[in-house]
């Protein structure tokens, strides 16, 4: 018996579970990014000033941390190094080291890539269906959120209602939406501001610039040959809403 008493304790030595005060476990989200966006600022602009990781995804009992960008998601091994302090190894192709204070965890700065800091959401994606789901809706929510009216072009005078979940409604043949945050789209866009606007599997890159409670809609005038990459210059202005 005594063998088997020993083997029961080392088993339950190596269950030791973390306090919660400390527990980095769930969804944290770049909230100073969404913020900044949410004052009317360009989202371009507020993306580059607070980092390009937008969501952190961390479970510590089984040690791994995913984190997302607006077009990619990587992961790593998670080892706690203190009580506070937490390093995420990428497999030998680098690190993160994050610090939990209070209610925030901040991504250290390391070369090339800024502080950042994350905070937990007050609400969680209902899906996971891409990466950063729970970052993309919370910023839905306070970037394109409430009720618009376009006072110019198709549509005049009509209510518009961009969802969270990236549905929209009033707005002339479109009823749903994707805020570029990063990649092909945002290079493509040659540092305006670009969204997807669709219906069903169907869509379309347009320009916007957000300025205040104004938001802008303009056709976007893809400049290359069919055989390049897409570059894309603000064309016509189809929309122009206000926020109510």
């Amino acid at each position: 018996m005594r063998p088997l008493l020993v083997l029961s304790l080392l088993l339950l030595g190596g269950c030791t579970s973390i306090p919660a005060e400390t527990d980095i476990s769930g969804i944290w989200i770049n909230q100073a990014a969404i913020d900044a966006a949410a004052q009317g600022q360009s989202l371009h602009e507020s993306l580059n000033t607070h980092g390009r990781n937008l969501e952190w995804d961390i479970n510590t009992r089984t040690g791994k941390a995913q984190v997302s960008s607006g077009f990619e998601r990587g992961g790593g091994q998670l080892l706690q190094k203190s009580p506070n302090a937490w390093t995420v190894d990428y497999n030998g192709y680098g690190t993160d080291e994050l610090r939990l204070d209070g209610k925030r965890l901040t991504q250290l700065a390391k070369e090339h890539v800024p502080q950042q800091v994350f905070s937990r959401p007050s609400k969680t994606a209902k899906t996971q269906t891409k990466w950063g789901s729970t970052f993309r809706s919370a910023l839905n929510a306070a970037y394109m959120g409430g009720q618009w009216k376009i006072i110019d072009s198709h549509g005049t005078g009509q209510r518009v209602e961009f969802t969270e979940d990236g549905h929209v409604s009033g707005l002339p043949g479109t009823d749903r939406y994707e805020l570029c945050l990063d990649g092909d789209c945002a290079s493509q866009g040659a540092g305006n501001d670009t969204l997807y606007l669709g219906t069903g599997d169907l869509s379309d890159t347009w320009i916007f610039v957000r300025k205040g409670k104004q938001l802008e809609i303009f056709q976007a005038i893809n400049q290359s040959r069919p055989d390049e990459i897409p570059q894309f210059t603000p064309g016509p202005r189809q929309w122009l809403l206000v926020k109510q």
